[in-house]
């Protein structure tokens, strides 16, 4: 009797589990679909591209622009999610590098990314650890390479965070002013969480530079603690690229800190 007790149970759990994966039904690999970057040989000469965003106030996401090109873009969908309110983040990796996407209610994904010629992969990894990756080859050789990336990302939503570089100039790249004239630019200005933001240069100047991270403001009803991670990034696609990421925690708005200084060589 103890036998047929536990055998009656466990088919009872058993039929139970599966219920419940039937009722709240997740995202595989096969239900990413990205329509952009996809997998394959391209070549972009003669393609225009915008790296700056237009940022109306509040901003509500990294919103991609209108027009812009397929090859400066990642975006696509995640089908047979949960249907829940509310926006989700995921994760990218772009050519190694992960950063923070956040995923619409209806499962969708959009930014805009000015990808380097040559090999570049793009990961999504959804919400519920399940993951899709394309790799594409830019054969465009005349293309114009970041060599320098700076890329400031934060583990909290509705904060607000903000990437200031000096280069060795003296001058201040930010969200007030993100284009500079020495050729380096910040993409966006993200206010809502998790970035990411980015500044690029492609002929970047030799000697010291000095990047701040402001914690501007906190918008949710949680924790005002948030880290923030800063990625640089030299020689991109290339055999000399070199990568550093480093986490600095940001503990409450108003707080500036100097969170990585280098030199170029």
């Amino acid at each position: 009797m103890k036998f047929k007790t536990a055998g009656w149970m466990k088919a009872a759990c058993s039929v139970l589990v599966v219920a419940m994966l039937q009722a709240a039904p997740v995202a595989r690999a096969c239900d990413i679909d990205f329509g952009a970057p996809l997998n394959g040989w391209r070549n972009t000469s003669g393609d225009s591209e915008r790296y700056t965003q237009d940022v109306h106030y509040p901003a509500v996401t990294v919103s991609t622009p209108e027009g812009q090109s397929k090859f400066a873009l990642i975006e696509g969908q995640i089908r047979n999610t949960p249907k829940k309110k509310g926006t989700t983040v995921g994760t990218l990796v772009v050519d190694g590098t992960p950063l923070p996407q956040r995923v619409e209610e209806d499962g969708k994904f959009s930014r805009p990314y000015a990808f380097p010629a040559g090999s570049n992969g793009v990961e999504l990894r959804a919400p519920d650890g399940s993951r899709k990756r394309v790799q594409f080859y830019d054969a465009y050789s005349g293309k114009t390479q970041p060599k320098l990336r700076i890329v400031l990302a934060w583990d909290t939503d509705g904060t607000d965070l903000d990437l200031h570089v000096v280069s060795p100039d003296g001058v201040h790249t930010w969200y007030g002013d993100r284009v500079a004239p020495n050729g380096g630019s910040l993409d966006v200005d993200v206010t809502t969480g998790y970035g990411p933001e980015i500044y690029s240069s492609a002929a970047p100047l030799k000697g010291t530079y000095l990047v701040f991270v402001n914690y501007f403001g906190n918008g949710n009803s949680g924790s005002d603690m948030t880290v923030a991670q800063v990625t640089t990034i030299t020689n991109e696609n290339t055999p000399d690229e070199k990568s550093e990421t480093i986490r600095v925690p940001m503990r409450k708005p108003g707080e500036l800190i100097l969170a990585k200084t280098f030199v170029l060589p």
